[in-house]
């Protein structure tokens, strides 16, 4: 898990986005350890730099979608491998593996079936994604902001905006200062739906069965809009 983590904030550091240094992975005796770069974060909550430093993250690209190994979104682990079809890719490596563990297949299999339809005017790029972009893995220094707690991989970059969205979201500020910078396509308001599926689904089966009213009220919307 920390390897990962490790490899995750070394991949974005090295795109251009400010992250915790890594200093060192290993075991001393019976315990894993990661030790990271520490950071005062009591900086003014500068929004609009956090949406130009996102923005040029996700113009960082890739040549296929996916990782080249697994790694860990939370405490589950997060199946990765390299892909040319992003809906194959979301589908089977996103999707399945929580609808699996959640015991919700049958009832999904209507949209996985029908995943297309929610792609048909939307053909992503595979840009390098945070992964677990909502609040608590954001902070600020007094040279801006940092974000950490990575679950990296290269998919649409919508996935990353929509998990902003979770759990008290961002401000409007940021959205604002993002849509200049590197517009999002039509449908996005639809789409992040879709993605955040993904996330409620991972804390249902983290947390336990107080997400299940979310889970199952974002597969319904779903379901309709296909």
């Amino acid at each position: 898990m920390y390897e990962a983590e490790a490899e995750g904030l070394r991949a974005l550091r090295e795109a251009g986005v400010r992250v915790p240094g890594v200093h060192s992975v290993g075991i001393s005796g019976n315990e894993a350890f990661i030790e990271l770069e520490r950071l005062d974060l009591g900086g003014p909550a500068d929004w609009p730099a956090l949406a130009r430093m996102l923005a040029k993250l996700h113009r960082h690209t890739g040549p296929r979608f996916g990782w080249e190994r697994d790694n860990w979104i939370g405490l589950a682990p997060q199946k990765n491998a390299w892909h040319d079809d992003w809906v194959g890719f979301y589908r089977d490596f996103r999707l399945i593996p929580q609808l699996e563990r959640a015991n919700l297949m049958k009832e999904s299999e209507p949209l996985l079936q029908n995943l297309n339809v929610f792609f048909e005017n939307h053909k992503p790029g595979p840009s390098l994604l945070h992964g677990d972009l909502w609040r608590g893995n954001v902070g600020f220094t007094r040279e801006g902001p940092v974000i950490y707690d990575p679950a990296v991989y290269y998919g649409d970059r919508e996935a990353d905006l929509a998990m902003t969205e979770l759990f008290g979201g961002f401000p409007r500020e940021f959205y604002a200062v993002y849509e200049k910078e590197f517009p999002l396509h039509g449908q996005y308001q639809t789409r992040k739906h879709l993605y955040n599926f993904y996330h409620l689904l991972n804390h249902l089966n983290l947390f336990g069965s107080g997400y299940l009213s979310q889970v199952r009220k974002t597969l319904g919307f779903l379901l309709r809009a296909l």
